[in-house]
């Protein structure tokens, strides 16, 4: 794997894995333990080859070149710790993304716990999509009714036309989060039983 690295990062180049920003600072890479880093890197689940890539980068600067078996060493053992059923439920949660990083004994257990947490989440930022959309229309009411009360006769229907339609929108959304409510709160549940029982299936399909 380390051969593929150095062949990858030989043909492609490491600026296309780094558009605009820096992984390490001048000085890190100066005082860089390359072990400890990537024990870093590999415990919040970083693609190894664009990772690499990118201190290679970031560490030209100063003509410093990391070293690769040493990192990778390190983020073997950082991997470890990321691949955990608890692990997949916290990124889940937090809404990130997965690298397909995990080795194929942990690929299970922690894709449970990633597949719950991320609905989780997903639901989570629906109930604040709906909430936001519905204080945006209660908004949109005030400002109409403030219109109305000063409105001639003929503008005056249609001002309350308006209202109206606002005032279903909001209808069907306070609908709909009970529905999302609903859901969430089996996720809920089922979160809670997963963080008793990390290493288990879920009792009922689903996530």
């Amino acid at each position: 794997m380390i051969r593929l690295f150095l062949a990858l990062a030989a043909t492609i180049g490491f600026g296309l894995f780094l558009a605009s920003c820096n992984t390490l600072s001048k000085e890190e890479c100066v005082a860089a333990d390359w072990r400890v880093i990537g024990e870093s890197d590999g415990a919040a689940g970083y693609e190894p080859q664009q990772r690499f890539a990118a201190h290679a980068k970031s560490c030209e600067r100063v003509k410093i070149v990391p070293d690769q078996t040493i990192w990778f060493q390190g983020y073997q053992a950082g991997l470890v710790r990321y691949c955990t059923p608890l692990s997949g439920l916290a990124r889940g949660q937090a809404g990130s993304g997965y690298a397909n990083v995990c080795p194929p004994e942990t690929v299970p257990g922690f894709l449970r716990g990633f597949g719950l947490g991320s609905k989780q989440h997903e639901l989570q930022a629906r109930l604040s999509s709906m909430q936001s959309d519905y204080s945006n229309k209660e908004t949109d009411i005030d400002e109409l009714s403030d219109k109305l009360r000063d409105a001639k006769d003929g503008d005056r229907s249609e001002l309350r036309r308006r209202i109206e339609d606002l005032e279903d929108d909001m209808h069907d959304i306070r609908r709909d989060q009970r529905d999302v409510q609903d859901d969430l709160d089996r996720v809920n549940e089922d979160v809670e039983w997963f963080r008793r029982n990390p290493n288990a299936e879920l009792p009922a399909p689903g996530y």
